[in-house]
């Protein structure tokens, strides 16, 4: 699909309410984006800063306007082994709750290397012939050597079912049995080195032009606890631009609904205990979601802060992991005599019952939605914003729109947003302009979320870490704690910070303002953060968080 410039109108800072007044919806209007061709240049001239000095061309920073597209990077079909519904129920769920872009990330195995991915793919340009503004990607679910998932994708084009099959039949853990990673297992070092090569086969399809692009995101990092911290930093850092970051809060978000799946059920389904797999160095509270999220990301100066800290971006997303909807009444359907999902690549098409069947997930966009800021409407614009971090999650749509700008006091321009990076010299005044548009309408629960708090959060950037199994980032905490109760609409928040002598970051996060406690490291870094749940009493849609990606500062002379 040719990528188009956004038109002007598409202004991230115009809430759908407006919008809707007017008639039309943002969907309407980013889809009706390719009518209008390149002549409609979204912003791209920089507005000249005042010139402070002669080094003003060095400091400061601009990024252009964007328009945020909302999507979902982890949905299973009937070409996963595990799960249950055809590619048109999942895209016609992802259009009812206003998804703009999907990835089908089906599970790796042999049935889907030798026969599903390339049925699969039919499916696929079938639903995009069908749906011509639609972004649907095909993806994998990948099993890494000696650790987890992780999601991985390309955009359209010739080679992207012979990128994903040759992956998965050279590099998945699971085809080739190298799914050890305990510390006592003798083939860790290999497993490990392999996902190493795994991410460097990528970023070279990449720089060859095999393939226009392809990302790599992990999936769900604390379910298991075997995701060590080094060996995230070795994924990242083996392809930079590639292995982009990691699930903040996972799927699987109705798994803990009270009465639904039992008394020990957790949302995500974080129901696991440290193992002789799991990395030794994670406290066994970090098997548990927090406030919905993933510990590494929920921990004010945790996992997520010590990579940041090192000055390097790793963004956060979410999404549905859709297998089985909670609720719903299908069930998968049965199988022809001798078939089986190895010989097929693909589960009979599921059957409806009428009654609820066992499932923890909420359709894709239903509760939890990854907003990417794009500068064109396409499939490489939607990944040009992933890897630039231009990203902002929330979970029960908690917000209907957030646009976070930071520029110098002394700069006319619009700043650096989500991803970016300010230069500044040390002791310069700045301002943070945080501009929320709360939810204008019922969420699918029937809910009207209100948001009641803006948190700030800080941290120093002192480099790349001596210890790659560090989880810490002590420098990192709440710096501001903005009570937003009872206002709606579109409004800014204008937030002054001074820079200090060393380079830093400042992330944002807020809430409905349900549930919330001291932070995992303690008042003085977090004093109302997201908390875990009782177990089997998790009602997703009553502790709901927004979490937005980092921007950078970096001091002069630090």
């Amino acid at each position: 699909m040719t990528e188009q410039q956004l038109p002007a109108w598409a202004d991230p800072s115009v809430s759908p309410a407006a919008l809707d007044a007017q008639g039309v919806s943002r969907r309407g209007l980013l889809r009706r984006a390719g009518l209008f061709g390149a002549a409609f240049a979204l912003g791209s001239a920089a507005t000249p800063a005042l010139a402070a000095d002669g080094d003003s061309e060095r400091l400061g920073g601009e990024d252009p306007r964007v328009a945020y597209l909302v999507g979902d990077h982890h949905i299973h079909s009937v070409y996963s082994h595990d799960a249950k519904y055809t590619f048109s129920q999942l895209a016609a769920a992802g259009a009812k709750y206003g998804l703009d872009w999907m990835v089908f990330t089906e599970h790796s195995n042999f049935g889907h290397a030798d026969f599903g991915a390339a049925l699969e793919h039919q499916e696929i340009l079938d639903a995009r012939a069908d749906n011509p503004r639609q972004l649907i990607f095909q993806g994998l679910e990948w099993y890494i050597p000696a650790a987890e998932h992780c999601t991985v994708f390309s955009p359209p084009g010739g080679n992207e079912v012979d990128l994903l099959t040759r992956f998965e039949r050279a590099y998945d853990g699971k085809l080739l049995g190298y799914d050890k990673g305990g510390p006592a297992d003798a083939d860790t070092a290999r497993n490990e080195a392999h996902a190493v090569k795994a991410v460097k086969w990528l970023a070279e399809q990449r720089r060859s032009g095999y393939v226009d692009d392809v990302l790599v995101i992990a999936n769900h990092p604390m379910r298991l606890g075997i995701d060590s911290p080094h060996e995230m930093r070795a994924w990242r850092d083996a392809a930079p631009g590639i292995v982009i970051g990691m699930e903040g809060a996972p799927g699987a978000q109705g798994a803990a609904l009270p009465g639904w799946r039992g008394a020990t059920s957790i949302r995500g389904e974080y129901e696991n205990k440290p193992s002789a797999q799991s990395w030794p160095g994670y406290p066994a509270d970090a098997y548990v979601t927090y406030g919905g999220f993933d510990w590494a990301t929920a921990t004010v100066g945790g996992l997520w802060d010590s990579m940041l800290a090192e000055g390097r971006l790793f963004s956060v997303t979410t999404n549905s992991d859709a297998h089985r909807i909670v609720f719903d009444t299908w069930r998968n359907g049965d199988w022809q005599p001798g078939q089986t999902f190895d010989s097929t690549g693909k589960l009979p098409d599921p059957m409806n019952t009428d009654t609820p069947q066992p499932g923890s997930d909420f359709w894709p966009g239903e509760f939890s939605r990854t907003h990417v800021g794009v500068t064109r409407y396409g499939y490489r614009a939607v990944m040009a914003g992933l890897r630039a971090g231009r990203v902002w999650l929330d979970h029960g749509h908690l917000l209907d729109g957030l646009d976070v700008r930071l520029k110098r006091d002394v700069d006319r321009g619009r700043g650096v947003t989500l991803g970016g990076r300010l230069r500044v010299r040390k002791g310069e005044k700045l301002t943070l302009d945080v501009t929320v548009t709360t939810a204008s309408r019922p969420n699918p629960q029937g809910i009207l979320p209100e948001l009641a708090h803006v948190d700030v959060i800080r941290g120093a950037v002192r480099g790349p870490v001596a210890d790659r199994d560090t989880w810490k980032a002590p420098d990192t905490r709440v710096v501001r704690s903005q009570d937003v109760t009872g206002r709606t609409g579109t409004y800014t928040l204008r937030i002054p910070l001074t820079a200090g002598e060393e380079s830093f970051y400042i992330r944002l996060r807020g809430s409905d303002g349900n549930r919330n406690g001291t932070g995992y490291l303690g008042a003085s870094v977090d004093p109302h953060g997201p908390v875990p749940h009782a177990p089997g009493d998790g009602d997703p849609w009553t502790d709901t968080w927004f979490y937005a990606n980092p921007v950078f500062v970096d001091v002069e002379g630090a």
